[in-house]
């Protein structure tokens, strides 16, 4: 019980802190990524003349022991495979229980596990049959994946974002500001793709295709955004009694209806706050200077 209640003294410091130091987490990749291909660049640059992909197998062949190169190689492929069967197990779940279940709300759970397999084939096949158009994109993998996250990811960050900053928005506005990101990244990657294929485009079509995909992504989270704001003020505003604990407006909201012997998270500590308010200006100070850097 003593432990219990020190632990509940801290909830919402370090509730803060965890997402914090989250961020911080986000920032590996550059140094696990993308500084060893500029070291094996530096290092074999002959050896990786017009192959980007092979930085990391080169880098393991040349500087790691015999011993280790199969245990590094077997470590890789043991990532790949797990990170591939998460992928593929969240999303046959997800298609199950939010679509075929909302259709057959009375399957029983062997034909529920049933679907999930003939859905976890059909995107393994679907995903085999994507290859060939990976190389289209871009010659470096790496590059490639971050692209396609930029075209996917600024509507969601916009209505996350905004929506805990702003108890005015609302569903309406954050399904326009989806479906709005959703044009824009279909419309970008299929010019890009055309382009790869010899496709001559001129005036906003040629700006839009030649544009850096990171810069794109922040003309498209913009343009979400302004959509986001645009519709949830032509439109009526949401309840305020169904944002309890969803914004920051109304997180103390939910606070008021806990049942009496439920134990209510404590609110952040001034040094708490402090220390939080200077590890957020750390991460954003890092992640400006890693830009202006790397630009």
């Amino acid at each position: 019980m003593i432990v219990q209640r020190v632990l509940s003294a801290r909830d919402e410091g370090h509730a803060k802190a965890g997402t914090i130091f989250a961020g911080f987490l986000k920032i590996l990749p550059v140094f696990m990524l993308v500084l060893p291909g500029i070291i094996a660049y530096a290092l074999f640059r002959d050896q990786l003349a017009g192959k980007p992909d092979y930085a990391y197998p080169t880098l393991v062949l040349n500087l790691l022991p015999t011993g280790l190169v199969g245990l590094v190689m077997a470590a890789l492929l043991a990532a790949v495979m797990g990170a591939m069967s998460s992928v593929f197990n969240s999303a046959s779940t997800l298609v199950t229980l939010d679509f075929y279940k909302k259709l057959r709300p009375n399957a029983s759970e062997a034909q529920l596990v049933n679907f999930g397999r003939v859905a976890t084939g059909f995107m393994v096949v679907l995903g085999l049959m994507w290859v060939p158009f990976i190389h289209l994109i871009s010659s470096q993998l790496y590059i490639y994946l971050q692209s396609v996250q930029a075209y996917i990811s600024p509507p969601i960050a916009s209505c996350f974002v905004l929506g805990i900053l702003w108890t005015r928005l609302n569903g309406q506005g954050a399904i326009s500001s989806l479906l709005s990101g959703f044009v824009l990244g279909a419309v970008r990657f299929v010019a890009e793709l055309m382009a790869a294929q010899g496709t001559q485009f001129t005036g906003i079509m040629e700006w839009l295709v030649k544009m850096n995909f990171l810069h794109y992504a922040i003309f498209m989270f913009v343009v979400c955004s302004l959509v986001l704001v645009g519709v949830s003020l032509m439109t009526p505003a949401p309840d305020r009694r169904k944002l309890a604990g969803l914004t920051f407006a109304t997180v103390d909201d939910k606070l008021e209806i806990t049942p009496v012997n439920a134990r209510k998270p404590a609110h952040e500590t001034p040094t708490e706050h402090r220390i939080n308010v200077i590890f957020s200006l750390a991460l954003l100070a890092t992640v400006i200077g890693l830009w202006i850097y790397f630009r």
